[in-house]
């Protein structure tokens, strides 16, 4: 496992290289600050997980005052990405992930949906150097799963690098996964450049899922994008957006039935089927195929 010093910045720290990091400024990859919330932590406390600190669980309280549904939007939000994969796998043979913006391990990931099958193999994405050490420790064997460091919005050099095309063959089928990232980029033509790019270099066959924030509510949407635009102080964070401005993010691609809807509302299954959101507080996504 990499070694991480865990450093608090609230008063500035030292970046490895004699310059001071202040808090609010991306840190290197080697410092951690605990006192400072971090957008994958307080995703994984909404989630219920333990991978987080007090910054992170108050930022999350927040969160939830402002909108109340938002732990349930985010245990939606995993259960449409492993229900993609899941039907993806049975109904189109698909065995390559790519999963970006992946956040901390969650107890079951996008590799152990169908852990008895030998083809599978999965790359996970993301730029977060928690996330990094956490998914290299617990899930990278790179073989059938790697854990590469790389922002959205360098999706389709991503899918060229040498070390993910060791472990993912361009010319079959594969799946790239963006559940809840689109609503991290902050402007409205990244998102669907990202899509774009990345449907460029799939091979036809392939498909492109993912999924964004959204409220209806615009005060809601203000008080929202003050709070994550804080946490994501070191990092990156975008909008929550209206439905209606989320629509053509697809662009041409042919979407995978239902279409576009509530993430809790795709393809549930003989899952019960518990609310993900409301018109306050949702979250949204499609399943595309790359023809």
């Amino acid at each position: 496992m990499e070694r991480l010093r865990h450093e608090t910045c609230s008063q500035g720290c030292d970046d490895g290289r004699g310059a001071t990091v202040e808090r609010g400024q991306m840190p290197r990859l080697d410092v951690i600050d605990v006192a400072w919330p971090n957008l994958a932590r307080m995703n994984n406390y909404l989630l219920g997980g333990k991978d987080n600190y007090r910054a992170d669980r108050e930022a999350g309280e927040r969160l939830l005052q402002i909108a109340a549904e938002a732990s349930l939007v985010a245990h939606a939000a995993h259960g449409f990405l492993l229900r993609v994969t899941s039907h993806l796998m049975r109904e189109y043979q698909v065995r390559q992930f790519v999963v970006f913006g992946c956040g901390l391990p969650t107890p079951v990931g996008v590799h152990q949906v169908a852990q008895d099958d030998a083809d599978l193999r999965v790359v996970y994405v993301d730029d977060d150097p928690l996330v990094l050490v956490h998914g290299r420790a617990l899930w990278e064997d790179r073989r059938h799963t790697l854990v590469v460091r790389a922002d959205p919005l360098q999706a389709r050099s991503l899918l060229l690098r040498s070390d993910v095309r060791e472990v993912i063959d361009l010319a079959a089928p594969v799946a790239a996964m963006f559940v809840s990232v689109l609503h991290t980029l902050p402007d409205l033509p990244d998102a669907l450049r990202v899509l774009e790019q990345a449907a460029g270099v799939l091979a036809p066959g392939s498909f492109i899922a993912a999924s964004h924030l959204v409220s209806e509510d615009a005060e809601v949407r203000q008080q929202a994008d003050a709070l994550l635009q804080e946490v994501a102080a070191s990092g990156r964070w975008g909008r929550v957006r209206p439905r209606s401005e989320i629509a053509s993010f697809f662009g041409a691609l042919r979407l995978v039935a239902p279409g576009l809807v509530d993430v809790h509302r795709w393809r549930p299954g003989s899952e019960p089927l518990a609310e993900g959101g409301s018109r306050t507080w949702a979250e949204h996504g499609a399943v595309a195929m790359v023809c």
